[in-house]
């Protein structure tokens, strides 16, 4: 696969590189680093799609970059909260399992059915992701659980709409805005 390079793709790229960052900033316990590190991740998630449609430049490669990018940092990130706030990762562990299983089923789900990695990148995908970004930053700046809970149910919905988008397509299509979108062009 080669990867053109443009502004949105070296930002998902960019997403990608920061997370071993963002690892070794909570393994050496430097929660200033991990800020940092995690504000540049989420702003670099904002901005690489943003772009990408401003400037024209919307490609299947640019969808996986960011997908991936998605996959890396909410995957590294129960790792580098138990690293620097352990207490958080005993006390919300169920919620963390379930947003970990919920984050990965659907697309594991439409791996298997067409063989390739899909990024719908649903609206409710996008709110969704402020909403657990949010989340994620209340509960380690304040220990604050409810809009972490809060993004995990609606986690659950996003997930639904997912394997829907999954089951009712015959191939795979990227940037699906919901699943009503889809069953109306139908």
């Amino acid at each position: 696969m080669k990867i053109m390079m443009n502004i949105p793709n070296l930002l998902s790229l960019s997403r990608i590189a920061m997370a071993p960052l963002l690892l070794l900033s909570s393994y050496f316990g430097s929660e200033l680093l991990f800020y940092i590190f995690f504000t540049l991740m989420l702003v670099s998630d904002v901005l690489d799609g943003y772009i990408a449609r401003k400037l024209h430049q919307c490609t299947k490669v640019g969808s996986y970059l960011d997908s991936i990018g998605d996959y890396i940092t909410y995957l590294s990130l129960p790792f580098a909260t138990w690293w620097l706030w352990p207490e958080v990762i005993r006390t919300e562990w169920w919620y963390i399992l379930t947003a970990f299983a919920l984050f990965l089923l659907p697309g594991m789900i439409a791996r298997l059915k067409f063989g390739e990695m899909v990024a719908y990148h649903t609206w409710l995908t996008k709110v969704t992701a402020v909403v657990m970004s949010a989340g994620i930053i209340v509960i380690l700046f304040t220990k604050d659980d409810l809009l972490f809970h809060l993004a995990v149910y609606l986690l659950v919905i996003e997930a639904v709409e997912s394997l829907a988008i999954t089951f009712y397509l015959e191939r795979p299509q990227q940037d699906v805005k919901s699943f009503w979108h889809l069953f109306k062009r139908k």
